[in-house]
Formats: C-alpha cells, sequence, structure tokens
C-alpha cells in the first residue's frame, strides 16, 4: 500500500461518503473505500485500477462528470499542475471538502499556502513521511481553462518555426530541454514508414518529424494524458495530422515501425524511474520492422548501449554534447 494511501486510511471515518480520488496510486485504496471513485492522468496506474476496479476510475485531464460530495489530490511534483487540479476540484465543492495528501520529499509543506485561496487549510495528520491536509472550500473559483494555462513558444527550425503548446505538469514545461534540442539535429536519414515519437510529451520530436516525413505515419505516444493532450495541441497548431495514444510503455505501441526516436523518460514524480527506458531498449526490436532504426538521446551516464545491443546489435554514438548522446541502432533484415 502507498504510504499516502494508508496515511488517508488513518483518518478512514472521514471519507466514507462520495469521494474522488484524484491521481491516486495504483494500490488497494479503491477497494478499502467502496464510495470512493478515481481520477487518474497516468496511463499506467489507470490501467491496473480499470483491471481492478472497472469504471470506477476516469482517465484524462479534467475530473470525471459524475458528482463528488469531497475531493482528495494526491500531490503531483508539478507546482503548475498542482494548482490547475486544486482548482478544477474546487470549482465543484463550494462548502465542501478538499484534501491534500503527499510526501515531505514532494513539497507537502507548501500544502497550506496553495490551498489558502479556498479557504482555512490545516493540518490533519503526519506520518509514513506524508502530511494530510484539509480545506473547506470557502472561496469557489471558476472552472479553469487548461488551454489558458497552457506556455506556448515558437522553435526557429529551418523550414519555418515550430509552435509549441505546454500543459502544466508536462516534461520541460513551457522550454526546450537541451536533450531534445540535442535530438532535433540528428533527424536526418531515418526510414520514412510508420515512424513513432515514444515518451512524446508536447509534441516537439514528434511535430519535428512529420515535418520532415510528410508522407510517413506518424505515431506520438505518452503515458501521461496531458502530455497527450499537449501534443494534440502542438499539432493542430502547426496543421500536422498525426495519431496521438496514451499508454504505459513500449508495449502500447503499435508493432512494425520504421522508426522509433525518443527522449526516454526516466523521472516520475520525486522518484527516480528507468522501467520504461530500459523496456524501450530491450523491447525495440519487437516494434520495429526489419531495417527499422531507433534513435534517441540520453544522458551520457547511463549505461543504454549494453542494453541495445542485446536487443538490436550494434549501437552508434552519433554525437555526444553537453553531458548527453545520441545512439542509432538498427534492426537486422
Amino acid at each position: 500500500m502507498d504510504p499516502r494511501s494508508e496515511v488517508l486510511l488513518r483518518q478512514a471515518d472521514l471519507f466514507s461518503g462520495e469521494l474522488l480520488l484524484a491521481g491516486l496510486p495504483a494500490d488497494d485504496l479503491l477497494g478499502q473505500l467502496p464510495n470512493a471513485r478515481g481520477w487518474s492522468w497516468h496511463a499506467g496506474d489507470h490501467q491496473q485500477l480499470q483491471a481492478r476496479f472497472g469504471d470506477r476510475c476516469a482517465f484524462g485531464v479534467e475530473p470525471p462528470s459524475a458528482p463528488f460530495e469531497a475531493a482528495v489530490l494526491f500531490l503531483p511534483k508539478s507546482r503548475e499542475l498542482t494548482d490547475y487540479l486544486l482548482e478544477a476540484l474546487a470549482c465543484k465543492l463550494a462548502g465542501r471538502l478538499l484534501y491534500l495528501v503527499g510526501e515531505k520529499r514532494a513539497g507537502i509543506e507548501r500544502a497550506a499556502k496553495q490551498l489558502a485561496p479556498f479557504g482555512q487549510a490545516r493540518k490533519l495528520d503526519s506520518a509514513r513521511h506524508c502530511q494530510l491536509w484539509q480545506v473547506k472550500v470557502a472561496h469557489s473559483p471558476a472552472p479553469p481553462d487548461l488551454e489558458r494555462l497552457a506556455q506556448r513558444f515558437s522553435l526557429p527550425l529551418i523550414g519555418g518555426p515550430l509552435q509549441v503548446v505546454s500543459l502544466p505538469g508536462v516534461f520541460s514545461h513551457g522550454r526546450l530541454d537541451r536533450g531534445t534540442a540535442l535530438l532535433l539535429e540528428h533527424l536526418d536519414d531515418l526510414p520514412g514508414g510508420r515512424m513513432l515519437d515514444f515518451g512524446c510529451g508536447a509534441g516537439i520530436v514528434g511535430s519535428c518529424l512529420k515535418r520532415r516525413y510528410p508522407e510517413s505515419e506518424l505515431i506520438l505516444l505518452d503515458v501521461d494524458a496531458f502530455a497527450v493532450e499537449s501534443s494534440r495541441l502542438t499539432l493542430a497548431a502547426n496543421g500536422l495530422d498525426a495519431s496521438v495514444i496514451a499508454g504505459d510503455g513500449i508495449d502500447a505501441a503499435p508493432r512494425d515501425c520504421s522508426a522509433i526516436v525518443s527522449n526516454p523518460p526516466f523521472h516520475q514524480g520525486v522518484h527516480t524511474h528507468y522501467e520504461a527506458s530500459e523496456s524501450l531498449l530491450q523491447r525495440a526490436a519487437s516494434h520495429l520492422s526489419p531495417g527499422g532504426e531507433l534513435r534517441l538521446v540520453a544522458n551520457a551516464f547511463l549505461r543504454y548501449p549494453p542494453l541495445i545491443e542485446a536487443s538490436l546489435g550494434r549501437c552508434d554514438t552519433l554525437q555526444e554534447a553537453d553531458g548527453f548522446r545520441i545512439y542509432s541502432a538498427r534492426r537486422e533484415r
């Protein structure tokens, strides 16, 4: 059981009514709170919860339409995303209770300040290195417009500027990170056909691929609903047509890709995770057609070449700069 869930269950008498659990972990909390429903924006967590609890958990960037008497937000890493989520919940809870639970290392100490616009916040519990806060919503905000909260910026690229739409919580929110910038310099000579942007974020790499290879089928994949929506908005802002899907890791991707291009994630929340990236490297061959290429950028300290070579064979380093490396490997015919 996630320690944040354990803290909630210490106060289980508070959560007997119609409760919405926003950003909940994929544990047994819904099983312990039979009147609760879940809202997740992580495709992997949602898949696990849906398998166990059916339609009691919704997926997406907006709260589910079903009414609720109170809500608990599991504190995400991003402050901007936290602000949006609190407003999205508080606007439906006038005069009712909103809770915030999170780990101390995730910044729950700032909870009172972030809850202050809605009413007088108070700390209910502190255990398992977590805290639980509560506010009665005295000042209900207007429903937030997620698109208006997006950061929009333009990338000066060959062939014209690329308009990027970045939503709160998306990787490298509002800016181009150095790893992706380096990868954009190495998109030449990819085999045409079905291309996959794995871990698409705000859709920068995928949009550039579609521009450079307009005849290719382009698929963008991310585990995060806010990234998926960002990619859709970025594609639309540039008049580009591609498929954007939410899925947990490479197993959610189609087969027979001519190229998989990625700045693969290795962070999730306040904890470091390598599973998604390592699974991509280990199973890329099963998603590439013969002669298909895996091309990615990674921090130089990550020992990715042995994993790539075990799956695909020879791994070439196309460039090393600023602590990053560009790797390329092809599936043998």
